[in-house]
């Protein structure tokens, strides 16, 4: 468990209600938006993210917030308003990337660093709540080291049969307590936990 004099690391992860964070080839086109996720975290002002998620996250946010009434990478529409906006927060956000492989970051405040123990350094340094944007990978590493404070969960009311399980990482029995459920007019069911 966290000290409660930390700032609090929140996840928040778009799920199929069967558990999954994409589908067996990777695909997420049943996520609508991916800014959503941001609304549900007050006082964020730092994201965190895995080396494995970065390279797409990087060029996908960074092509937004460029030209935001072009089509970026990996969508076929523009952007919608809400998207736009999380480029322009996420541009003046510091990003932690936890990798072990990548050699540079080309996001505009991002550093890379190696492994958890300084991410449990960043975590107790003052600040604002940090996002942990993802992977599914990176969030079951820091389930295993109790640096997870919150979890919220967007649940999308489809089923992928196979895919990127979230907790499939997760390597002991975690208890987790209800601190919300909020269901959307899209269907969609916004799972708040704490760890």
């Amino acid at each position: 468990m966290s000290s409660s004099t930390s700032r609090k690391m929140i996840a928040a992860l778009q799920v199929s209600l069967d558990g999954f964070t994409q589908g067996p080839n990777g695909e997420k086109d049943w996520a609508d938006s991916w800014a959503s996720a941001l609304d549900l975290i007050p006082d964020v002002d730092t994201f965190v993210l895995g080396g494995h998620m970065y390279p797409d996250y990087g060029e996908y946010w960074k092509a937004i917030h460029a030209n935001p009434d072009r089509v970026p990478p990996f969508q076929e529409r523009v952007p919608s308003k809400s998207e736009v906006a999380y480029a322009q927060s996420a541009a003046k956000a510091p990003h932690i990337v936890l990798s072990t492989t990548l050699k540079s970051v080309s996001w505009p405040k991002a550093q890379i660093i190696r492994n958890v123990a300084e991410l449990q350094k960043l975590k107790g340094q003052p600040g604002k709540n940090m996002y942990v944007v993802g992977g599914a990978s990176l969030v079951a590493s820091l389930l295993n080291e109790d640096l997870i404070d919150e979890l919220r969960l967007i649940v999308h009311p489809i089923v992928l049969g196979k895919g990127q399980a979230l907790f499939s990482g997760v390597n002991k029995r975690l208890s987790l307590d209800l601190v919300e459920a909020k269901s959307t007019e899209s269907g969609r069911v916004i799972l708040t936990y704490r760890t």
